[in-house]
């Protein structure tokens, strides 16, 4: 379904803890972990909730820093950026998908897609034709002109992932993305990550708790208590 096959980065974590401090007490989201995913894998992150499998999507992502140890996307330490070079690798290297669709209720789909590529600084005509595309990629050429609540959840996935996509990041990230969807269209939005990393070489991370959301990803990383237990 997805083609235009281009080459992702691994993203690497090297003896990385996360620690967050609230009044009463220390909180260990990471311990002392090294993983690493390879270019155009697509490996889901299985556990409880507080498990770390977020912690990770937010370190790679770049909306977090490390206690201690680094974070590697492509070669680059993305803890060692400045607030200025993360925006950068935020907008350019990584597309985020997340359980709650994050659209902008205001604007039609076709607007919400366009909108990051304006910030990257892409002409109008390119714009719109590369949304376009991006829609009839996951079946929604029809319903660009409509905006959020006009869509069902898993058409507002769908649009999520295709905004994930826009600036062709060669890391998708995604965080419980079939969380608020039936199970008919968590299957379409699984095979759409799934195909990310197969036919288009992106290097995919999904984190989840649903057995049945991962169930197809080659790789499952299984989570307890900020570190990987097993791989299955």
């Amino acid at each position: 379904m997805l083609t235009n096959v281009t080459t992702a980065p691994s993203a690497r974590l090297e003896g990385v803890s996360k620690f967050y401090e609230t009044a009463a007490q220390r909180v260990t989201a990471l311990k002392d972990m090294s993983w690493e995913v390879s270019p155009g894998e697509a490996v889901a992150l299985m556990g409880p909730s507080g498990c770390g499998k977020t912690t990770i999507l937010n370190l790679l992502g770049g909306m977090d820093r490390p206690t201690s140890g680094a974070v590697f996307a492509g070669g680059e330490n993305i803890g060692a950026m400045t607030e200025r070079e993360l925006e950068n690798y935020r907008l350019r290297k990584v597309g985020f998908v997340f359980q709650f669709f994050n659209l902008i209720p205001s604007l039609s789909a076709l607007e919400n897609l366009e909108l990051p590529m304006l910030m990257a600084g892409m002409r109008a005509e390119e714009r719109r034709g590369r949304a376009e595309s991006l829609l009839d990629t996951v079946g929604l050429k029809a319903t660009g002109y409509k905006r959020p609540e006009e869509l069902s959840g898993g058409e507002q996935q769908r649009v999520a992932v295709c905004l994930a996509l826009v600036n062709d990041p060669p890391i998708i990230l995604a965080d419980e993305p079939t969380g608020n969807l039936d199970s008919a269209n968590a299957k379409i939005i699984t095979k759409i990550l799934v195909d990310l990393a197969r036919e288009r070489g992106k290097t995919v991370i999904v984190a989840s708790h649903d057995p049945k959301a991962v169930e197809s990803f080659p790789r499952v990383c299984h989570m307890r208590d900020g570190l990987i237990e097993r791989v299955s």
